[in-house]
Parts: structure tokens; sequence; C-alpha cells
């Protein structure tokens, strides 16, 4: 990465952070709805202090924190950076203020800036890593912050739009008009293939290293499981049927009383969903969003079918050329799954759909090292080795997801539970 390229990087980084808190109220700043939830204000003091102590406070000469008591509040999970504050209780902090976390990003903002540019040429290429970390770290918290806004909102009796733009009857406003793409599998032939990013180019440290692994025969559905697919399953019984659960999956739904996807509620005969621009009807047409892997892998059961392994994921996007161009991402301000119709696709000849944007999707793997995986030594290597264990791999991005953060070999991961993210799912079968 170039110089001048980091430059604008950066400020465009920092600029939409901004605007996309640009419609909260004050208020909506500092609540936390639940523990996997985090305040805006908490995301926009964290991202900032990442840059400075990772960056400034490396490399800027007897570099004073701009308080240092903000690591304590602002650290996320880094054991090695020294004592943070519970993550459950970031919603109880009234301070440091609003205006006090704005003031502290135009702070780092202004020293960023000032060490990148003077930095000489033996420096920047010491830099221009880490701030292209940096600026993916952000982008994982620019997701999480419209996730997290759209968590608190909906739990608000209220209701309150964080955009307007919602049709009050039928359709979302912005889905696209077009006939529907039929569900079918697409077969993907199987054998020794390579997985995982390539050296070169910006990658998370767990989609490498790249490596050889088999697969066998398989297919793949052509998009992903929709809304009114899954209110068949809903009707069906599914919420009631232990035979179509995993054991703990089971003991959540009963134990969470779960009979749809998280923001689905029923009315007389007709369901309705949250959206980030306020409730309305489901659309049958659109991917289903907000189920836990549980519900996914229950659903794949009852339809005879199962869940695409992440290799089987991987394959499947590059034989049929997956590309970010024609999903719905964050820049899009849509800010929700689109139907999936003819001419919105993302693969070649029009044959697999939306396999990058509008929902996350769920695989049969298990989130583990790839072989040959070395966790990187130091604080870095705290990011995403630490957590293989207990969690599940997804790929693909969502709608709030900024298109030039995602790619094929992207390795999400969440606990099976998990459903507040925008997690959705396409089936797949050992033969057609």
């Amino acid at each position: 990465m170039m110089r001048a390229e980091g430059l604008e990087a950066y400020s465009r980084l920092r600029s939409l952070t901004t605007d996309l808190c640009r419609p909260l109220e004050k208020e909506d700043y500092v609540i936390q709805s639940i523990t996997d939830v985090s305040p805006p204000k908490w995301h926009l003091g964290h991202t900032s202090w990442f840059f400075e102590r990772v960056i400034l406070q490396r490399y800027s000469e007897a570099y004073k924190p701009v308080d240092g008591r903000y690591s304590f509040i602002f650290n996320s999970y880094y054991q090695s950076f020294g004592d943070r504050i519970a993550r459950d209780i970031r919603g109880t902090l009234s301070r440091p203020t609003v205006e006090e976390v704005f003031s502290y990003r135009e702070v780092v903002d202004e020293r960023m800036h000032s060490l990148i540019q003077r930095a000489d040429d033996g420096l920047w290429r010491e830099l221009a890593p880490l701030v292209e970390l940096g600026i993916h770290h952000e982008q994982q918290h620019q997701e999480l912050l419209m996730t997290d806004v759209k968590y608190n909102f909906a739990m608000n009796p209220l209701k309150p739009l964080y955009r307007d733009g919602h049709a009050a009857k039928g359709r979302h406003a912005d889905a696209p008009v077009g006939r529907p793409v039929a569900a079918a599998f697409l077969p993907v032939e199987g054998g020794i293939f390579e997985f995982g990013a390539p050296t070169g180019g910006f990658a998370w440290d767990n989609e490498r290293p790249r490596h050889r692994a088999l697969i066998n025969d398989f297919g793949v559905m052509n998009r992903p499981v929709t809304c009114g697919e899954y209110l068949e399953f809903i009707e069906d019984g599914g919420y009631e049927d232990p035979l179509l659960w995993l054991s703990d999956g089971w003991d959540t739904v009963t134990r969470e009383q779960w009979r749809a996807p998280l923001y689905w509620e029923k009315r007389g005969e007709e369901w309705f969903l949250m959206t980030l621009s306020g409730e309305r009807p489901v659309d049958p047409l659109e991917p289903v969003a907000h189920v836990s892997h549980y519900e996914a892998a229950a659903y794949a059961q009852w339809a005879g079918r199962r869940l695409p392994t992440e290799s089987e994921w991987e394959r499947a996007a590059e034989v049929f050329h997956a590309s970010a161009d024609a999903g719905t991402f964050l820049e899009d301000e849509i800010y929700h799954p689109v139907a999936c119709v003819e001419g919105n696709t993302s693969g070649r000849g029009q044959q697999l759909h939306q396999m990058l944007g509008g929902v996350w999707e769920w695989t049969g793997s298990s989130y583990l090292p790839y072989p040959g995986y070395r966790q990187e030594r130091g604080p870095l290597g705290e990011y995403n080795g630490k957590f293989m264990s207990n969690q599940m791999v997804l790929r693909g991005g969502s709608c709030v997801t900024p298109r030039n953060h995602i790619r094929t070999t992207y390795r999400n991961f969440f606990q099976p539970e998990k459903r507040w993210q925008f997690t959705g799912f396409r089936l797949a079968a050992d033969s057609i």
C-alpha cells in the first residue's frame, strides 16, 4: 500500500464510521441491551484506541496517550495490553461523554496523519501493514455498529428507525423487482484443491496458510434459503420436533423459547420483522436472516440436506466465480438482505447467486486452524487464533459488511447460538 493510498483509505474509513453514527441521537450512543452488543460510543472509542495502542504508541517517540484511562475502557479482549472493563458492563459508563469520544477520535486522526506523513520510506514499510490491519479492524466494527444498533432499537418498545425508506406494505422499498430465482442445486466436482488466502495482499492470519484438501462431489444451492422457505419449516412444526435438532440446539430452543428467527413476530396470521427502517411484513423472497447455526442445521435436517463445509463453500465460490459486484453491502445503504431475482446475481452465467453480501452463511465447519497455521506472536496474535474453540465458520459477508472488506477466503466465526448478526445459510447435498 502506497503512502497516499494509505492516507486516503484511512481518512475515508474514519469518515464513514462517523457518517454511520449521524442518524443516532445522543442517548443511542450509550445503551447495551445484551452482552453481545456494545454501545456505539464504545465502538468509536475502541477503534481509535486500536490505532493509538498498536501504531501511535509504538512508532511515535515519547508518545503520551490522549488519556491513559482509555485503555481500560476501550480495550476489548487483548489480555497482553492489560486490564479492561468487563464486556457486559460497557453500557454502564456515562463518561467519557459522546463529545469526548469524538474529540478523542479527532486527536488520534491528527496524530495518525502526522505520523504517516513524516515517516521516511523505511518506517512507512513497517507502518503500512499495520495501517491496513487497523482499517480492516474498524471495518469489522462498522458492521458490528450497525448490527448492535439494530438490536438496541429492536428491543425498544417504540421501535425507532435508523433510517426511513421502508415500504408500508408488501416488499421492501429497496428490494429489486424481477422474477424470483427458483431454488436449484448446482453440481461441483470433487478433488484435491487449494484453499485459503494466497500470499501477498491483505488477509487475516486465520485464512492462511494456503493448503490442499480433498473434497468429494457435492451440490450447492444456487441461492440462500429464503424467508418463505423457512416459513414452511416453522409451519411444519420445525421448532417443536426434537429429532431435527442438535442436542445443544434443542436445549437452546427449549430454554429460550425460540419459535422463529430473531426479530420475527406473528400478529394474527401475518409475520412481521424488524429492520433498520422499522417494522414491516416478512418478505418471503428475501434470504432468511438472524438465525443461529442450530436453526440452520435443523432446517437442513428437515429439508433432507445439510450445510456446506467451508471448503465446499470456498470451492463453489471459485468454480462459479463469485463476485462482490452484485452483492448487497454496507455502502449500498439498504442495511437489509434483498430478494434474489433475475438480474441480481453474483455468479457467472447467473448460476450462483448472492454468494457475497446479503447474509453471512453458516457452514457445517468448526472454526479450527488450517494445517500449518501458527498463531502470531505478540498482542496481535490474540486477534483470531485464541478463539479457535467452540465456534462455527461463516462465509460471504452481509448487507452491512463493507464491500472491499470481504473476499471468498474470509473466515468469520461465532458461537452456534448467536443470531444478532445478519446470519443466514444455503444448503448443500452429497448428490443431486
